[in-house]
């Protein structure tokens, strides 16, 4: 298909995209939605954030919308509600000229009165966070039995946050006979058991191979000691300086520090993550995509409903536990046909890990040298000199300031005024790096083998095998040890346990640490900043017939 008119779209919905610009679907687009509107086929369509996923499945959602129905017919299950809200905002705006068409986002961290009555007012597209879904189900005030489609978008991220219950509970809530239409980024065992047991004969649909990184995309990595980080970070937007692009951490704390410093050293940067209200992380996004922020410091999650396509760099300050989930994280740059780049700050013990994700996504990363100081003196002044340059002169704006500004400037040279110019734009840069030295350490040939040592390479053996008992741990002193009286002989896994303790919080995503599943019992590590919301309402949950009791592990030692 080259054009959406051949695809036999409503005039009104052809009139609403070629408004937001569309004329050529995107390879994505091409396949899918000929496939699920002529042939009614269930999909697995594997492809990247940022390729057109949303129009492919929203726009034969709309073609089959029946505004009489007062009951949803078409479901969109995501993993955030940062996504949600993105996914209903682009729906709202294809069914522009549709009338009648009611799109609801639901999801956790707001209230769940105003979205209990708006489902009652009537809805015909309905997006949600499995969490909060469930929880409406329970309430009786979600009915799933008019659902016609159900789409399940970052299926993977999904299953990374502990869903995968939750997804099998609102499968099988649907009727049997509706289309199913599942999108991932990468296809783990998992997504493939839920296409098997819930889609009939399903049509696999890859823009690109599975896991394969954007040609779009260079894929960088700096070397660097532990205690250097932040440093080395400060050096690589320095030495970038029309940098705009994303750097990622893996907690909600790490995220908030890193934003903290790099705000009080100048930079223009802003944290995004769960902790924020709706409000500020709607403010922080509307000033990224306006331009008006160089630098957005964010978790995987918080990450998940922005849609940019011009961003210069994704930064990798942590490495994500889920080797997969750098995939995601690099799909941000390189979009829309420009190019971009990603980067990793690595130390000794996650080296490993690049050469797993290499496999992965079969491309190589380049080996960067950490900027020295005089380097990014350079690039700066001349970065300067090019701005001042290509600088437009508006000579009636100033037209009744110059003759005395010519009068003051007649004793100095021309040589001179431009020594002072440079100067004062150029003094922070000279005054900073004057008497910086290396940060670039040598890599030890015998890295690898030093990994292997004392615990064989977790990290890599089990967070990016898919075996982990360990998740995202930082520093012991940002988590907190619980107890749970239930472990391997009530089936519990360390994604159950996730999904258990996601759920219990609508939807928002803890940090969790050391995960150890015992047979009668468990202990697992969440981050602190968490600890009373779980407390507070994980002890009121029942699973499998049970009551779960949730407590500090110090507590049980005391006894």
């Amino acid at each position: 298909m080259t054009n959406f008119k051949e695809f036999g779209l409503k005039p009104e919905i052809l009139k609403g995209i070629e408004e937001l610009g569309f004329v050529t679907p995107t390879p994505i687009q091409a396949k899918v939605i000929p496939e699920v509107l002529q042939n009614r086929r269930d999909i697995v369509g594997l492809a990247q954030t940022g390729t057109g996923k949303t129009a492919a499945f929203g726009l034969p959602l709309l073609e089959w919308t029946d505004t009489k129905v007062k009951t949803p017919t078409s479901l969109v299950l995501a993993p955030t509600r940062e996504l949600c809200m993105q996914i209903a905002k682009d729906i709202e705006n294809y069914s522009k000229y549709l009338k009648n068409v009611k799109v609801l986002s639901v999801y956790g961290g707001t209230n769940i009165s105003n979205q209990i009555r708006e489902l009652k007012q009537g809805v015909n597209i309905l997006i949600a966070t499995p969490g909060r879904l469930l929880d409406l189900i329970e309430r009786k005030a979600a009915n799933l039995s008019t659902i016609e489609i159900l789409v399940l978008d970052e299926a993977d991220e999904m299953l990374n946050m502990g869903f995968i219950d939750a997804i099998n509970l609102i499968l099988a809530s649907c009727p049997a006979d509706r289309t199913t239409m599942l999108f991932s980024a990468t296809m783990p065992r998992e997504i493939q058991k839920i296409a098997r047991k819930y889609m009939i004969d399903p049509v696999e649909i890859a823009v690109g191979e599975k896991n394969v990184s954007s040609e779009q995309v260079e894929h960088h990595y700096y070397y660097i000691r532990e205690k250097d980080r932040y440093l080395a970070l400060k050096r690589i937007a320095d030495f970038y300086p029309g940098v705009y692009g994303i750097i990622f951490c893996k907690t909600k704390i790490d995220t908030q520090k890193v934003a903290d410093k790099l705000i009080e050293d100048g930079y223009n940067a802003e944290p995004l993550h769960g902790d924020l209200s709706q409000q500020q992380r709607d403010r922080v996004m509307e000033k990224f995509r306006n331009k008006n922020l160089n630098l957005l410091v964010a978790t995987d999650v918080a990450a998940r409903g922005i849609d940019v396509d011009s961003l210069t760099h994704v930064i990798n300050y942590n490495l994500p536990d889920e080797s997969e989930t750098y995939t995601h994280r690099s799909g941000r740059t390189g979009r829309a046909g420009k190019t971009g780049i990603s980067i990793v700050l690595v130390n000794s013990k996650e080296k490993p890990k690049i050469k797993f994700i290499e496999n992965l996504i079969k491309k190589k990363f380049e080996k960067k040298l950490i900027p020295e100081g005089s380097e990014i003196c350079k690039v700066q002044l001349f970065n300067l000199i090019d701005k001042i340059e290509q600088t437009e002169t508006k000579d009636k704006d100033i037209e009744t300031f110059l003759p005395e500004i010519f009068e003051r400037f007649k004793n100095i040279t021309r040589e001179d005024l431009i020594r002072k110019i440079v100067s004062e734009e150029f003094h922070r840069f000279l005054v900073y790096y004057k008497n910086s030295s290396s940060l670039n350490v040598p890599e030890e040939s015998n890295s690898y083998s030093d990994e292997r040592r004392g615990g064989r390479d977790r990290d890599r053996r089990g967070n990016d095998r898919g075996r982990a008992k360990s998740y995202g741990r930082q520093d012991d002193e940002d988590f907190e040890r619980l107890f749970i009286n239930c472990g391997k002989m009530d089936e519990l896994n360390p994604q159950r346990l996730m999904g258990i303790v996601n759920e219990c919080c609508n939807g928002k995503r803890v940090q969790f640490g050391k995960i150890e599943i015992l047979d009668k019992f468990s202990f697992f590590e969440i981050e602190k900043s968490s600890l009373k919301a779980v407390l507070n309402k994980i002890n009121k949950f029942d699973w499998k017939n049970r009551r779960l009791k949730v407590e500090p592990a110090s507590s049980r030692k005391r006894r």
